[in-house]
C-alpha cells in the first residue's frame, strides 16, 4: 500500500463540466488515491444538483517535507471523493462563468503542481478551464501545457495527444498560423525530437520509439516550389537527430501521413502546428484522447476536449476522457518506477 499512486485532478473551470466529470469518476473504485482539488462547497453543490450520490470529504496534507505524516494513501472506492479545498472567490452558477474566479482556476493548478512537484501526488490530471476567463481576470494564460511548463522551470514542454494506439505530437502548440513557420528552427525541432524520445522512453517503456515528422507546407514543400521549411529546417533537424540516435524520418506530407501504411512504422508522428496533427486524432477518438505534456519533471495528463459550458450542471457530460487520463497517468507512473 505505501506504493498505492496518489493522483490529484484539478478540476477546471468551476462553472463548467470539470467538477461534473470529476464527481462521476468518483462514481467507481480506482486503483489508486484519487484527490480531487477543487472548492469542496461546490463539488457538493454540484453533486446534488447532478443527483449523484457521493459523499465529500477534506483531504488535508501532512506537514511539508514530512511524507511519513501524511494521510494513509488508500483505493479510492466508489460513492466517496477526497477533495483538496480551494476555495473559490464567488459563488459558482453552473454554465454562467464569472471572471471573479479567474485567479481561483489558477490556484487550483498551482496547488495541484506545487503537490507534484514535492512529493504528495504521484500525477496530476488536468479537467479542462476557460482560457478567455482567465485571460479576462488579468491573467495572460495560453494554456495549462504552458503554464504548468513555467511553474515547473521547464524549458521545453511537448504537448503530444494519445487516442488508443495514434500518438500526435506538436512541434508548436497556441500560435496563430501566420507565427508558425518564424517558431520552427533546426535547434528548436532538434530539442523536440529529443524530448520526445527521452519521455516515451522514460514514461512508455519505448526502446527506441519511431517517429514521423511531417513537413510544413502542402507536400511537403514539393521540392522547395510550395515553401524551403522542409529543406532550411525540418530535414537538417531530422538528420541532425539522426545523428544523436533518435529514431527520426520525414518529413513527409501532413495528407499522407496519417494513412494506416506511414502509421504502421511509427510510434509517434510530429505535426508542425496545433490544427495539422490534431483533427486527425480527434476524429479518431474524440472523448477518448489524452493530453499529455511531455519534458516535465512531473506526470500531467489532461482531457482532450474543452468545458462545455451548456452541459454543465445537466447531467450530460461524458467522463471518458478523463478516465481515460487517469488510466495514462497511472501507466505513466508505472512506467516511470
Amino acid at each position: 500500500m505505501a506504493h498505492l499512486p496518489r493522483i490529484v485532478v484539478s478540476s477546471g473551470e468551476p462553472a463548467g463540466i470539470g467538477p461534473d466529470i470529476c464527481l462521476k469518476i468518483a462514481q467507481r473504485d480506482w486503483p489508486c488515491d484519487l484527490v480531487v482539488a477543487a472548492d469542496l462547497a461546490m463539488l457538493v453543490e454540484r453533486a446534488a444538483l447532478l443527483d449523484l450520490r457521493v459523499t465529500c470529504e477534506e483531504w488535508t496534507p501532512g506537514p511539508r517535507g514530512q511524507q511519513e505524516k501524511e494521510p494513509p494513501r488508500q483505493p479510492h472506492r466508489a460513492g466517496t471523493l477526497r477533495v483538496l479545498a480551494v476555495p473559490a472567490a464567488v459563488g459558482v452558477e453552473p454554465g454562467r462563468p464569472n471572471t471573479a474566479n479567474g485567479r481561483y482556476v489558477l490556484q487550483v493548478l498551482d496547488r495541484s503542481i506545487s503537490g507534484c512537484t514535492r512529493g504528495e501526488f504521484d500525477a496530476m490530471v488536468t479537467a479542462p478551464v476557460q482560457k478567455s476567463l482567465v485571460n479576462d481576470a488579468g491573467v495572460k494564460f495560453t494554456g495549462h501545457t504552458e503554464y504548468i511548463a513555467e511553474r515547473t522551470s521547464t524549458p521545453l514542454p511537448v504537448m503530444m495527444l494519445i487516442a488508443d494506439r495514434l500518438r500526435v505530437a506538436l512541434a508548436t502548440t497556441h500560435l496563430p498560423l501566420v507565427a508558425v513557420p518564424g517558431a520552427l528552427s533546426i535547434e528548436r525541432l532538434v530539442a523536440i525530437l529529443g524530448v520526445i524520445d527521452k519521455d516515451l522512453r522514460r514514461r512508455f517503456g519505448f526502446t527506441r520509439p519511431r517517429i514521423l515528422v511531417c513537413g510544413l507546407n502542402p507536400h511537403a514543400g514539393e521540392g522547395g516550389h510550395l515553401g524551403r521549411e522542409e529543406i532550411d529546417i525540418i530535414a537538417p533537424a531530422i538528420q541532425r537527430a539522426r545523428s544523436m540516435e533518435i529514431d527520426a524520418t520525414g518529413p513527409v506530407p501532413a495528407d499522407t501521413a496519417f494513412t494506416p501504411r506511414s502509421l504502421a512504422g511509427a510510434d509517434v508522428v510530429l505535426a508542425m502546428y496545433h490544427d495539422q496533427g490534431l483533427p486527425v486524432l480527434k476524429y479518431a477518438g474524440f472523448g477518448n484522447a489524452v493530453n499529455i505534456t511531455l519534458g516535465l519533471p512531473i506526470v500531467r495528463t489532461s482531457v482532450d476536449h474543452g468545458t462545455a459550458l451548456a452541459l454543465a450542471g445537466t447531467g450530460q457530460a461524458d467522463e471518458g476522457s478523463l478516465e481515460a487520463a487517469i488510466h495514462h497517468a497511472l501507466d505513466m507512473v508505472a512506467a516511470s518506477q
